[in-house]
């Protein structure tokens, strides 16, 4: 499997409220936010990894750069306007074959769920994507995801509805195929992840709902000690 991490944004949020330290480097029970997911990624069958961080996170970029990890790694150091550039400039790394898995470096999940969602997108051959989804709704902008009886993704939304069990949890499971829709958003200018999402849907992508029982985002001071408790399994 191959992975990437988005670690590009600013954490101006976290900054204005006192955190210090850049957003990737905020440590979780002692560990830096962007060396957990590395740690759990490489733990899960990796192959490759590609990390984009933006050219004001000097800080980021020499704790990435000291790493010293058992795949290769690629790292991408450019400011760009969204998480969507973000993700299509990270995407330039990825080899012309396999499976990817991509998320932000503030998306918290436990591992075991991570490791039986990786699990469950390597066994399947029938999904050009497998979306992390979550039951646990405590974003402020979440976007919402309609599905079949078989966790078969038909639409996403911004706004709920009656009976709406999922949101995006913020972690993408593609392939090439998916890679494609992504060259065709940027040239129409698209900005936003989830309109690439509703572009997938609505290129005939077949993507595929996996739940975890739990993901939360860390934009917040607040959100930091939250984090903690939930991985700790408080």
């Amino acid at each position: 499997m191959h992975y990437a991490i988005i670690a590009a944004g600013e954490g101006s949020r976290l900054a204005q409220e006192g955190v210090e330290l850049p957003k990737p480097l905020v440590k979780l029970n002692g560990k830096p936010m962007v060396k957990r997911l590395i740690d759990i990624m490489m733990d899960c069958n990796a192959e490759s990894l590609s990390i984009i961080v933006n050219e004001q996170m000097t800080q980021v970029r020499e704790y990435i750069e000291s790493l010293e990890l058992p795949v290769k790694m690629h790292l991408v150091v450019k400011s760009t306007p969204s998480s969507m550039h973000s993700f299509y400039e990270v995407t330039r790394n990825f080899p012309a074959r396999g499976k990817f898995v991509l998320t932000t470096v503030d998306t918290i999940f436990l591992e075991e769920d991570f490791r039986r969602y990786v699990s469950a997108f390597e066994a399947d051959d029938t999904a050009d994507g497998f979306m992390g989804v979550t039951d646990f709704i405590d974003d402020e902008k979440p976007l919402y995801i309609d599905t079949d009886p078989e966790m078969n993704i038909t639409a996403y939304r911004d706004q709920p509805w009656e009976g709406v069990k999922y949101i995006s949890g913020g972690i993408y499971g593609l392939t090439p195929p998916c890679l494609g829709v992504l060259d065709k958003c940027m040239s129409e200018g698209v900005s936003r992840m989830r309109n690439y999402q509703r572009a997938l849907v609505a290129d005939g992508m077949r993507l595929k709902a996996f739940r975890f029982g739990k993901v939360v985002d860390v934009d917040h001071a607040g959100d930091i000690a939250t984090a903690e408790r939930f991985i700790a399994g408080n």
